[in-house]
């Protein structure tokens, strides 16, 4: 649910058209990278995302981002099952963003070499308390991650302005560590529930 508006509601809607505006005018770049508006009415956008890669296409994500109180406050970007529009656990939502650290200087075969070795430490952008729980994309310029007790001295006002936390930067973000770097289905077939898939992502940095 969108939080209350406590900004001069005026002021985000503005914005948040401005920011609607500027993908409409860009969504023929972002269709062809599996990235869809479906919805949008103020203050939140509703965003399926398909890996491009993939044949036969399956919708990999879906998003609702919520815009209330932008920008003195981040968005809110909600996972959620792309049919009824509700919040999903962790353990429903199949897609990793995972990034490896980055390593100036250093050769891609050899980094190729250290991932075949486990050698590297990745990390995954999608956070969630526990399986059960909604998860939550964990970097700055998203409400989530500010509002998390763990970042209370990374404040959402030391990124405003810089670009962080506008749509584009959200949308290219789950595209390039998420659905983008997609390439093929793991299948896993179980008697009692039938088959489930399961992305298998390149890892980007």
């Amino acid at each position: 649910m969108p939080e209350l508006q406590t900004v001069d509601p005026g002021v985000s809607r503005a914005k948040f058209d401005r920011q609607i505006g500027w993908f409409q005018t860009q969504a023929g770049i972002y269709r062809a990278q599996g990235c869809f508006l479906i919805e949008a009415s103020f203050p939140t956008a509703f965003f399926i995302f398909a890996p491009p890669k993939i044949k036969p296409q399956i919708i990999g994500a879906a998003v609702e981002i919520d815009f209330s109180n932008y920008d003195l406050r981040p968005p809110s970007v909600v996972f959620v099952d792309p049919f009824i529009r509700r919040p999903i656990a962790r353990k429903d939502l199949l897609l990793r963003m995972l990034r490896r650290p980055h390593l100036p200087g250093t050769p891609p075969d050899m980094i190729l070499v250290l991932m075949q070795q486990n050698a590297l430490s990745l990390s995954d952008f999608i956070q969630a308390n526990s399986a059960e729980h909604t998860p939550f994309l964990c970097m700055a310029g998203v409400r989530e991650y500010h509002d998390n007790p763990a970042h209370s001295g990374d404040s959402w006002l030391l990124h405003r302005g810089s670009g962080e936390g506008c749509l584009a930067f959200i949308l290219d973000k789950i595209i390039k560590y998420g659905t983008g770097p997609v390439e093929q289905l793991q299948y896993q077939f179980q008697i009692s529930v039938g088959a489930m898939i399961a992305p298998l992502p390149a890892i980007p940095e």
